[in-house]
């Protein structure tokens, strides 16, 4: 959540915004022909072939995170495919989710879209392919990780065969904390906390030092970033994952995520936070954080190459730590990844993109922007703060921490999620009534 959600708008080309992230209890595939409809069938499959048609193509791509990348990995491909011409439209992710089934479901949907919110619904209707045929094909088991396509992939009983696939992954997100090293050292930080309580001595450490501790960008999603690594810190894996995944009696009001909830209050109750958090995006908080604005940023690896860029050296970056230095490193991230239309009049040439995204020239582009790779072996491990989020990314791989973004849980839980962390910032909710408002969201969405 994904963030470069809210980076600077592209030009629009006249499609619909479109999809996302996957899901559930996805219906058996027909080999329906691109472009006829689908009658709610259920998802249509590629074309086995992967000949590229010798002539000029234009596909149009949908999405809402990361546009430097977006550019460069569109500007290689063409490299590689010259009378293939790819035209990006880049929306914010907020309008992104809303507009999903309508988007998918239009004559005039885009040929690659991202994932987001809702695929579930999107690939039982039929709006995208299935790519089990180009993974067989292109040997993308090869070229991807297991773990990386099982994401992509249908649940129960599809998860486990392998038998559909409904997207590609580019590059891996992940959310954490940027600090500005030389003015952590003024107030006595020399490094990284191991604990959460370390962490809150520093943050009244710097504030003590008569600096802003913590920028969050809490108008669009800095601030559900800060309250889901609390969460992810304190509520045990497996609970939150099945909230997420709507599991039978999952409830996200629980001792552990009131704790964490109110300590976001508690933090925002002593100043820790930029005094406009409420009205500061993204985009701003992270400017801010490069001109000293702030000692500690709450942001995602998307992040990364920006603060590469503009502060060298003096950036670091660490995940939200627990509350025991051997506490398993968590945080919340999925991949930025892309599907086709079913509606595509040229499946080969949106496959031939989507195969360009496991390559290693690929994997330079994703990692120059501060994303990892969906292959972490394919390019060295950068040096500065880029590096530094890549070995973090690596101890959450290992500890299997990794969990879905919270708006994960139901395609119309962002906008509660987001505005209830603005009003417990503000003092205008209860930790106890943020969490039941999105209860209840879960209860709609699920039915239980």
């Amino acid at each position: 959540m994904t963030d470069t959600r809210f980076q600077r708008r592209r030009r629009r080309v006249p499609t619909a915004v479109c999809t996302l992230a996957l899901a559930l209890l996805l219906t058996a595939c027909t080999a329906l022909t691109p472009g006829s409809d689908t009658g709610g069938n259920g998802p249509r499959t590629v074309p086995r072939s992967t000949a590229v048609p010798d002539e000029d193509i234009t596909l149009r791509l949908t999405f809402a995170d990361a546009p430097v990348m977006v550019d460069a990995l569109i500007a290689a491909f063409r490299k590689k495919h010259p009378r293939i011409t790819i035209e990006p439209s880049y929306t914010q992710f907020a309008d992104y989710v809303k507009n999903i089934k309508l988007s998918m479901a239009s004559e005039t949907a885009p040929d690659i879209a991202q994932f987001a919110v809702g695929m579930d619904d999107i690939a039982a209707r039929g709006d995208i392919l299935d790519l089990a045929p180009y993974r067989d094909t292109y040997g993308w088991d090869r070229d991807f990780p297991a773990a990386n396509l099982e994401q992509l992939s249908g649940s129960g009983e599809q998860a486990t065969t392998g038998r559909h696939l409904y997207g590609v992954p580019a590059g891996l997100s992940m959310t954490g904390i940027y600090y500005n090293k030389e003015l952590a050292a003024k107030a006595g930080i020399t490094g990284p906390p191991k604990t959460l309580a370390e962490f809150e001595r520093q943050l009244a450490a710097v504030k003590e030092a008569g600096m802003t501790p913590l920028g969050v960008g809490a108008l669009d999603s800095g601030g559900l970033h800060l309250w889901a690594a609390l969460v992810n810190n304190m509520m045990p894996p497996r609970d939150y994952r099945d909230w997420v995944k709507g599991a039978d009696g999952a409830t996200i009001k629980t001792k552990e995520t009131l704790a964490a909830t109110d300590k976001l209050t508690e933090w925002s109750r002593k100043g820790y936070f930029n005094e406009s958090a409420n009205g500061t995006g993204q985009v701003d908080s992270t400017g801010q954080f490069t001109r000293g604005d702030s000692v500690f940023l709450i942001n995602g690896n998307w992040a990364a190459g920006q603060l590469a860029q503009a502060m060298g050296d003096k950036a670091g970056f660490f995940l939200m730590p627990g509350e025991k230095p051997s506490a398993r490193a968590v945080s919340s991230g999925f991949s930025v990844s892309y599907a086709i239309s079913s509606r595509t009049e040229h499946p080969e040439a949106a496959g031939a993109f989507l195969d360009f995204l496991g390559s290693p020239e690929a994997a330079k582009i994703v990692v120059a922007n501060g994303f990892l790779p969906p292959d972490a072996g394919a390019v060295p491990t950068p040096k500065g703060v880029l590096g530094e989020v890549a070995r973090e990314h690596k101890r959450v791989t290992a500890d299997e921490g990794m969990n879905h973004f919270p708006d994960f849980t139901a395609p119309n839980m962002l906008d509660p999620l987001r505005a209830g962390v603005q009003k417990l910032i503000a003092g205008r909710v209860s930790p106890g009534g943020y969490l039941d408002s999105l209860q209840a969201v879960w209860k709609e969405r699920n039915g239980k």
